[in-house]
């Protein structure tokens, strides 16, 4: 069969990562790959603040050589805080001809990870972590309701 067009057959995988530095802050790291990117993109967080504290992309494989001058943008995240309002930063920092859409996908899907490890410091049992992260981030989406009495919380 004759394909229609080069992205046909797409594929892009997209990984988030987290972990704690040897100060005790959180280590964000999200990356992209397709067939014209690889990127790597790390956010360093305060544990106890959420501040983050350092925003860093590597373009490994880039489509354009203009695309490392969206860089410079994450650099407004800086001293933001992960929490209320971190959407609104992202799409300040990652928007128009000077940021990158690609980073913004990035962003979005890895900085909230920090509310996570944040509210499950000091567990380490699955479940424990589970319920305290529930308990903690309830109100926050659609999977941890403020009315937990639904039917759908009784599968879990």
């Amino acid at each position: 069969m004759k394909k229609m067009n080069a992205m046909e057959d797409f594929s892009r995988d997209i990984n988030f990562s987290s972990g704690i530095n040897e100060n005790g802050a959180i280590v964000l790291t999200g990356t992209m790959r397709d067939r014209w990117h690889h990127i790597e993109l790390q956010a360093v967080v305060d544990a106890d603040s959420l501040e983050i504290t350092a925003c860093k992309v590597w373009f490994h494989r880039k489509p354009s050589p203009y695309c490392t001058r969206a860089e410079k943008q994450l650099q407004h995240l800086v001293g933001v805080v992960v929490g209320k309002g971190i959407m609104r930063h992202i799409r300040q920092a990652t928007s128009g001809g000077r940021g990158c859409s690609n980073l913004r996908t990035l962003l979005t899907g890895l900085l909230p990870l920090a509310l996570n490890i944040k509210a499950s410091a000091g567990f380490s049992d699955e479940q424990e972590v589970l319920d305290i992260i529930q308990r903690k981030l309830t109100g926050t989406c659609a999977g941890y309701p403020v009315d937990a009495q639904c039917p759908e919380a009784a599968d879990r």
